[in-house]
């Protein structure tokens, strides 16, 4: 099943010793990061480590106080200041997904879901045929075609979370950022959102998402950033990330790691006080 109905050519973003205070705290600290086509990245880290910031930066929805954020649109294109890119060929490249959304209207879903068009063409402009393929593609995976005539506000949180997952997939970006895209929804739907992220990479798109599940992160992603008081401690394979003695520095948890074929399984055990 594939995640974008018209893949578009590779991208490439970054940060480059990012810094970020907010009321004379430091959010993030020298935070450098670069995400490649391809890849599924899994952003992790404890509450308040800074990852729903570090991932607003790179949207370009929070501006850093220091370092840089550059995009490249495609693979043969020279990387740019993120702020430089219009807004709207910006988003053509670029989705976010927040980690908590509230409708402000009381739209039905498939209207929900074609507002990820919106990049694509003018406003108050009817939609094209692709834009019409592109939103019954992502009804289609993201298994909301049967739901497509009901009221957002009357969803359940996991039912918004997906809508809201197939509003960024009908954009059709290269590069997704996801703020605890599963995080609502049952073992079933999270096991399917997290294949259509890991599939978007496969197809040469780029995923950057922050999760806590660590099993998840650790089965599907094929590379994970650690985050601790605002700055990036670990960036690697799985296994070298998912390290006890870094469960015990960063979570503050004893936990048993299990290396299998399939991922890295995570078990806490206790906390380390």
């Amino acid at each position: 099943m594939s995640t974008s109905s018209n893949m578009q050519p590779a991208a490439q973003l970054g940060t480059q010793q990012v810094c970020l205070k907010r009321d004379g705290n430091s959010i993030l600290v020298d935070s450098s990061v670069q995400l490649h086509a391809g890849e599924f990245v899994g952003l992790i880290g404890p509450n308040g480590a800074g990852k729903s910031s570090l991932l607003r930066v790179m949207a370009g929805l929070q501006p850093p106080d220091t370092g840089t954020v550059s995009l490249a649109v495609t693979a043969e294109t020279a990387l740019q200041l993120l702020a430089k890119i219009p807004a709207r060929e910006r988003a053509q490249i670029l989705a976010y997904l927040p980690q908590q959304e509230t409708p402000a209207w009381p739209l039905q879903v498939e209207h929900l879901v074609g507002l990820g068009r919106a990049p694509w063409h003018k406003p108050m402009s009817g939609k094209s045929a692709r834009d019409k393929s592109a939103i019954e593609h992502a009804l289609h995976i993201t298994e909301l075609t049967d739901f497509r005539q009901r009221i957002v506000t009357t969803l359940s949180g996991g039912e918004l979370q997906r809508t809201l997952l197939a509003r960024v997939f009908a954009g059709e970006p290269k590069i997704i950022l996801a703020d605890e895209p599963i995080a609502a929804l049952d073992p079933y739907h999270q096991l399917h959102m997290m294949e259509l992220l890991a599939e978007h990479s496969q197809q040469g798109g780029t995923v950057f998402a922050a999760l806590h599940d660590l099993s998840l992160a650790a089965r599907f992603c094929s590379r994970l950033v650690l985050m601790h008081h605002g700055k990036i401690v670990a960036d690697g394979e799985p296994i070298q990330v998912l390290t006890t003695e870094n469960l015990q520095q960063v979570y503050g948890i004893s936990a048993y790691v299990d290396c299998r074929e399939d991922g890295v399984v995570i078990i806490p055990r206790k906390r380390v006080i």
